[in-house]
């Protein structure tokens, strides 16, 4: 047996690949909810996620689209504001998300970055976000860029949602979408596909077994009054 003086043996467990590999499978639909960034009548962040929205009806996701309108900055009123509320939920009902932004001067929107700033990373002692699938995508005005995919990755990785690999870039989106505000056939519509398609994967794969997936040696370990005490800004 390797040494290992500083491990408290109550708290450390070998992996059970039973509960990992064969858990107990939920029957109904994955529950996928996709935000976008951008308020203009003709958005196309709003337009590619309808457009993703469709494709994960398809392949048989419970799917919700949050509409920020109305949505206020984070912290201006209290969050018992309906939108905020709303957003909360959803979150909570979720179990992977889609995030869709225009890229602006560089980065994603602000009203994005909002929805995501009113999610908490703690909400009445559940982490609503923690161990969820998350899917990124951008759409540009201008050439190729993954300022906002990457900028959306690092949100996802403190948010504590499991991002999946692929992720689609869409420039030129005004040559992307038809008058009809629907996306014509490209190998840009064939990289959202793919995308929504990985997600389900992940989602199936991954959802059964998040309790498992976020067990931890160390949160085992810590009391609760421990972990209070160490999460309060004072001692950061």
């Amino acid at each position: 047996m390797a040494d290992t003086p500083n491990l408290k043996e109550a708290h450390f467990h070998t992996i059970d690949t039973e509960r990992l590999l064969m858990p107990e499978r939920a029957k109904h639909a994955p529950r996928i909810l996709l935000l976008y960034g951008s308020l203009r009548d003709r958005s196309f962040s709003r337009l590619m996620t309808e457009e993703a929205a469709r494709i994960l009806t398809r392949l048989g996701a419970d799917v919700r689209t949050y509409h920020p309108s109305g949505l206020p900055l984070p912290d201006d009123p209290e969050a018992d504001h309906p939108k905020v509320q709303e957003l909360r939920d959803l979150v909570t009902w979720s179990e992977g998300m889609v995030w869709c932004s225009p890229e602006r001067h560089g980065a994603m929107t602000g009203i994005l970055k909002t929805q995501i700033d009113w999610i908490p990373l703690s909400l009445g002692g559940v982490r609503p976000t923690q161990g969820k699938t998350l899917a990124v995508m951008q759409v540009s005005g201008g050439s190729q860029s993954f300022n906002t995919v990457n900028q959306l990755r690092i949100l996802g990785r403190w948010m504590r949602l499991l991002t999946i690999p692929n992720q689609s870039s869409t420039p030129k989106a005004f040559l992307e979408f038809d008058d009809a505000g629907r996306m014509t056939p490209s190998p840009f519509y064939d990289r959202m596909v793919d995308v929504m398609e990985e997600l389900m994967k992940f989602t199936l794969l991954t959802r059964d077994t998040k309790d498992y997936l976020l067990d931890r040696y160390s949160e085992r370990k810590e009391s609760t009054a421990e972990l209070s005490e160490r999460v309060k800004q004072k001692a950061i």
